[in-house]
C-alpha cells in the first residue's frame, strides 16, 4: 500500500510538471534585492496541531475571504499544512496548487495528497526566480512565512504578477523583523511589491498568525524589468514607472 501510494504522488508530479517551460526570460535584467536573504529551511514551526489549536488557517483564510469555487496557490506548500486546509475550503467545484522549490517536499506532500483522497490539489515544482504558474488562474495566492526566502524578489513577483485572474489578491504572512533573522519589515515589503506593480490593499497586526497579514492586488500594469528599482532598508522608495 505504501508503494502505492509512493507511485501515485510521484505521477501527480510528473503530471503537474509535464510541458512546463524552463523559468528564465533570461533577456530581462531584474535588480538583486537591497537587502539580506533568509536562509532557505532554517525557519521551524509547531505542530499543525498547535497551530490549529490559535486558529491559524482558518484566521488566514477568513481574512483571505476564502470561499466555495476558488482557485488558490499555496507558495512554499512544504508538507502541506495551508494546502489541505485550503482544498477543504474551496470544496469540490475550488481547486488548489501547492507549489514548492523542494522536490523532496513535493513528493512527501504528493503522498500526503494521495493519502487523504484530495482530488482537488494538484502539485507543481517552482523556480527560485519564478513559481511557473499558469496565467489568470487563481483568485487566490498565499505566501506564508516564506518571502523572506526568496532570493530574486523582484523577479519571482514579477513573474508571479500574471497568474492572478482579475481581483485576484495575494496572501502573504511574515513578521516584522530584519530579514536575515526570517521576516521582513512591513514598509519594506510594501516597497518590494509595490516597486514590480501591485498595491497593498489590507493589513493586519496579528498575532495569532505570529506575525503580520498583508494582501496584494496587481495595479493596472507592471513595469519592465530594467526599469524597476530595489528598495533599501526598511524605508520605501518610490517604485518605477509602469509601461
Amino acid at each position: 500500500m505504501k508503494a502505492m501510494l509512493g507511485l501515485a504522488a510521484l505521477a501527480l508530479l510528473a503530471g503537474c510538471d509535464a510541458g512546463t517551460p524552463a523559468a528564465g526570460d533570461e533577456e530581462h535584467r531584474f535588480p538583486a534585492p537591497d537587502r539580506p536573504v533568509s536562509d532557505l529551511g532554517a525557519n521551524s514551526f509547531s505542530t499543525e496541531d498547535q497551530r490549529d489549536s490559535r486558529g491559524e488557517a482558518e484566521s488566514v483564510m477568513r481574512l483571505a475571504e476564502i470561499e466555495p469555487g476558488m482557485a488558490v496557490a499555496d507558495i512554499g506548500a512544504g508538507e502541506g499544512y495551508y494546502t489541505v486546509r485550503l482544498a477543504e475550503k474551496v470544496g469540490k467545484t475550488g481547486r488548489v496548487l501547492a507549489q514548492d522549490i523542494d522536490r523532496d517536499a513535493l513528493n512527501r506532500l504528493g503522498e500526503r495528497v494521495v493519502r487523504e483522497r484530495l482530488d482537488n490539489v494538484s502539485i507543481k515544482k517552482g523556480e527560485p526566480s519564478d513559481p511557473l504558474l499558469p496565467q489568470d488562474s487563481f483568485d487566490r495566492v498565499f505566501m506564508v512565512h516564506m518571502y523572506h526566502e526568496i532570493g530574486e524578489p523582484y523577479a519571482f513577483l514579477w513573474h508571479l504578477w500574471p497568474a492572478l485572474k482579475d481581483k485576484g489578491q495575494i496572501v502573504l504572512v511574515d513578521v516584522d523583523r530584519p530579514t536575515d533573522e526570517h521576516g521582513i519589515p512591513p514598509l519594506l515589503l510594501s516597497c518590494e511589491f509595490e516597486s514590480v506593480g501591485y498595491r497593498l490593499v489590507a493589513f493586519k497586526d496579528a498575532p495569532e498568525l505570529a506575525g503580520y497579514y498583508a494582501q496584494f492586488e496587481r495595479a493596472a500594469k507592471r513595469p519592465a524589468p530594467d526599469q524597476i528599482r530595489p528598495c533599501k532598508g526598511d524605508v520605501p522608495q518610490p517604485g518605477a514607472a509602469a509601461n
